[in-house]
């Protein structure tokens, strides 16, 4: 199936929005129950922050995967591209699985370790296809490297 260039922009961020309302989903419950009963930082921000922010967030990903998607890169490294951005994606949406819905810190650490690679090496591939998109992910990188140090605060103080 042909897409039109015109709408892989919208898909990508769409496709990203919708991990991020599935993550969200999964934490709701655990918020005001298992989570509320942790010990955490004095720098965790508070709760209300996490929705917005990531929001921007994955939409600034949908925007980078789409640039991506509608370059007029080869199909080889442009499907290389988008299938480590896929795998990285999933990676973020299992942190929550992890973290929220099998309430184990641990894990949700291993993961975000992992996810840091993958976000270092998406910049990497994306950046020779679309320069752009290389920036757009910066913010992605700075908020997750912020999200590792508050994880491994959590299963330190818990």
């Amino acid at each position: 199936m042909t897409v039109s260039p015109n709408l892989k922009l919208p898909i990508a961020i769409a496709v990203c929005l919708g991990v991020g309302f599935l993550s969200g989903f999964t934490t709701a419950d655990s918020i005001s129950g298992w989570y509320s009963t942790l010990e955490k930082p004095f720098f965790n921000p508070p709760g209300w922050i996490f929705g917005p922010v990531w929001t921007i967030l994955y939409i600034l990903m949908g925007i980078a995967a789409g640039l991506v998607w509608k370059s007029d890169t080869p199909s080889n490294q442009k499907n290389k591209a988008l299938l480590i951005f896929g795998i990285q994606l999933l990676v973020n949406g299992l942190w929550s699985i992890l973290f929220f819905s099998l309430e184990s810190p641990v894990l949700a650490f291993v993961d975000i370790i992992l996810l840091m690679g993958l976000i270092i090496y998406t910049m990497k591939i994306f950046k020779p296809i679309n320069r752009t998109t290389y920036w757009l992910l910066i913010p992605y990188l700075l908020w997750v490297s912020f999200a590792t140090i508050l994880n491994l605060s959590i299963v330190i103080l818990n």
